[in-house]
């Protein structure tokens, strides 16, 4: 089996392939928790997933009926899918969770005005899977201190390695 062009994960879990990440959503949002859900995939979707052809930069969950759903995510199709199929590469994706988890997201989200957003996708033991965060959002001064503080870490480390 030849290696995939995933890029492997940052965690160094045994089994887990890093697909895709939504780099921005830290910066736009105040992280509060994260859950991981499955997603439902058609099978063009996971070949192009293990291919590394997935984006999450405009994606967003919304709950509909008391499901989760991925919206936005564009994973391109590859040149070699089926002639008998039509890939739909933004289409709206269910997200898999259980029950209990579900009403514990749509009550945040309904109650205490947390947004749901995707952070990361990857395999895990051969599944697709998506970490999905309860965040809010960042007003422009909490961005600037965010970036303050970095920069300030940043700049700390490199005195600290520099004796």
């Amino acid at each position: 089996m030849p290696p995939s062009n995933a890029k492997s994960s940052k965690t160094g879990q045994p089994g887990t392939k890093m697909i895709a990440q939504n780099k921005r959503a830290r910066h736009e949002y105040f992280i509060e928790d994260t859950i991981e859900a499955g997603i439902a995939l058609e099978g063009w979707e996971v070949k192009s997933l293990r291919d590394g052809k997935g984006q999450l930069t405009e994606s967003y969950v919304i709950v509909d009926k008391g499901e989760l759903f991925l919206f936005g995510c564009h994973i391109s199709p590859l040149k070699t899918a089926s002639t008998h199929i039509t890939p739909e590469p933004t289409r709206t994706r269910k997200l898999l969770m259980h029950s209990r988890e579900i009403d514990r997201l749509i009550g945040a989200v309904e109650r205490d005005g947390y947004t749901l957003i995707p952070l990361s996708m990857y395999f895990k033991a051969g599944r697709a899977k998506l970490a999905v965060a309860l965040g809010k959002g960042k007003k422009l001064h909490d961005k600037r201190a965010s970036i303050k503080e970095r920069d300030w870490n940043r700049d700390k480390q490199r005195v600290l390695k520099n004796g």
